[in-house]
This record gives structure tokens, sequence and C-alpha cells, in this order.
């Protein structure tokens, strides 16, 4: 077992983080108290609980149904970019080298700002974060599926006018179920027009079409949770005996698949830690990785992400160095970027961490 003083203090790469699951309760209370929002709770503690309250039954209902409060207080460019800011400042508390946090423009536009403005706060506070903790960071812009496929192209514009100034990649959120992403084949089209980033949530709640789609139709360049990929394999243990051809297209392509255990477990994609497909992705040779996708609503962290993986699969240091290296190959950034964080910050404090502790290069 790796002990958690460790854990906390190895490099990390974060990939699917949605800005607005990752408040911490006490700037809710102090937003909502500052602009006149009805929350659950004023008492940190109840409303923490509150928030996770969905995860912990495993009713995405409730789960979903969080969320209605955290954009209610996210409605300001001030809001937008201490949300942002702190996002950072979370990061660099666990040692989050490098992160791409997400959200959706349309959702803070309630009260009158315009999409730009809610992008140019959330930069806002990506950047002052970045200046004060040296975490490198991107910004991906989403698109909701059970919104308008026009609106979905103007995110995607809006996603390419500012890929110069943080914004790296564009994806598409919300309920699977009846909304398949080739409804906005448009964005995607533009998107892919402009050589530009796609990621796409995919097989979390949905089966292998939702997948297939997202790549063969959409571009995807990589897949948010996938878990259903498994049911395109057959197993023996965490053997794989033989799969299916899109199984084998994401595996020969590379395809990377951002994995989110504590998420799956509460939404439902997953029964249990112990049945999730990650390790079966991850044993292999899949391109996989861990994230956190809602901090607040699962009540975790990068370091939590890690040490389940740790303490349900066995994963050694070398193990979260592969995790952390198949993020930084999978982050949408150039190339050169990619080597210097690989080289001269992951391997660099995997190195220092084994000659403090005592480790081999082979755990």
């Amino acid at each position: 077992m790796i002990p958690h003083d460790i854990i906390e203090r190895v490099p990390k790469v974060e990939l699917h983080d949605h800005l607005d699951g990752g408040l911490r309760p006490s700037t809710v209370i102090d937003l909502a108290r500052q602009y006149d929002v009805s929350i659950p709770s004023t008492d940190e503690k109840e409303l923490k609980l509150w928030f996770e309250q969905g995860c912990k039954l495993k009713s995405l209902s409730l789960y979903l149904e969080t969320f209605s409060v955290t954009n209610a207080v996210m409605q300001t460019p001030q809001s937008l970019t201490r949300v942002a800011y702190e996002a950072v400042q979370d990061w660099h508390k666990e040692n989050v080298v490098y992160g791409e946090i997400r959200f959706a423009p349309i959702l803070h536009t309630m009260n009158g700002l315009t999409m730009d403005q809610v992008v140019q706060a959330v930069l806002e506070g990506m950047e002052q974060g970045k200046r004060e903790t040296g975490v490198h960071y991107g910004v991906i812009l989403c698109a909701m599926r059970n919104q308008s496929p026009n609106v979905s192209l103007e995110v995607a514009k809006l996603a390419t006018a500012y890929r110069d100034r943080g914004v790296v990649g564009f994806d598409l959120a919300g309920d699977e179920s009846g909304f398949p992403p080739k409804k906005h084949i448009e964005a995607f089209q533009y998107i892919r027009n402009k050589n530009f980033n796609i990621t796409i949530h995919a097989g979390e709640a949905f089966g292998l079409e939702s997948i297939w789609q997202a790549i063969q139709v959409c571009g995807a360049h990589r897949i948010g949770h996938g878990t259903h990929l498994v049911d395109d394999m057959s197993l023996d243990g965490l053997r794989i005996e033989s799969m299916g051809d899109l199984a084998h297209f994401i595996q020969d392509k590379r395809i990377p698949l951002e994995m989110c255990l504590s998420s799956n477990i509460g939404t439902g994609a997953a029964k249990s830690f112990g049945t999730h497909p990650f390790i079966v992705f991850f044993r292999n040779h899949f391109r996989v990785f861990l994230c956190t996708d809602n901090r607040l609503m699962s009540n975790t962290s990068m370091t939590k992400e890690m040490e389940i993986a740790c303490d349900n699969f066995g994963l050694t240091l070398k193990d979260l160095e592969k995790i952390s290296v198949n993020a930084m190959k999978s982050a949408f950034v150039h190339h050169d970027e990619k080597l210097v964080i690989i080289y001269e910050i992951i391997k660099k404090q995997f190195a220092d961490l084994r000659k403090e502790f005592g480790y081999s290069d082979w755990n």
C-alpha cells in the first residue's frame, strides 16, 4: 500500500473536472449571501452533505439537482473568476501540475452575461491561479446535449476564438439517453475544420453506440468516461479474451479514456469500485487515467481517486506514474509543452519520491 502522504505528493494531471462541480461549500455560502441566492443550508457541513447525497444514494436525479445551486451562484464575472481561481488553488494543494477545467458557458448567462463574458471571467481566474501557483491549465468549453445545435455551434466558435488565450478544447456534456452526439454534428465539423480538440461524454449512461458516434461521426480525440466500452469485450478476470472492432480501434489508435471512479459509482455507471472497468482497461494497455469529474458532488479529489485505485486494484508507484504520463500525453496542449511537463516535472518528481522513500524503479 502506498501511504497517503506519498500519494498526496505524487504529480497529477487532471483532465475531466467540471467547474460547476468543484466549488468549495464555503464559497457557495458566501456567494449565495452576496447575490441573494436561496440554498439548502448556510451551515458548511450540512451543505456539503447535501451536495453529496446524490452520489451516496446513487441517485442520478439528486446528483444533478445540486448543479442548479452551484450554477445559480455563478452568474457574475466576479463569482466565475473566484470559482476558477479557487479551482487552481485546490489543484495546487494536491500537486496537480496540469489541469483542464470544463464548463458550459450558456449555463452562466441567466442574469445577462454573454457567453463571451463568461469565458473571459473564467480565464481571468485560471490565469490568476497559474500566476500564484505555477499550475499549468487549459479550459474546455462544453455544449449541452439537450440544447439547440445552434447553441452548440456558437460554443464551438467561441472555443476556437479563445484557442490562443487558454481554451484548449470542445466538449459535449449532458444526458446521453435520447440526445445522440450526431445531433450536434455541425459544431463538431466546425471544430474539426479548425484543427481543434474534441472530447465527448460517452459510454457513461448509454452503451457502445454512444462511444462509436462520438469517435466515428463526431471525431472525438478523447472520451469522457467510456465505461461501457467493456461491453465490447469478452473477459476472463482481468484478461481480455476477445474484443470487438470498436474496442480494438480505441486501443490501436490510443484514444484516451477519462476515468472517473467515484463519479461513476455515484451515478450508477459502474456498480462498485472493485468491478469498475478502469483496471481492465489499464492492465490491457488502453490509454486511461484518473479524473474527478465533480469534486464537490462526489466528495473527491485527485488524491482520493488515486487512493481508491491503489486500495482496490493494488496499484504501485510505477502505475501512478504511468497514469500521470498517460494523462499528460492526452492533454489538449501542444506537444512541446507536454514534453516539458512529462520529463521536467512529472518524471523528475516521481524519481525524487522514489529516492526519498526508498522505492525501486519497479514499484
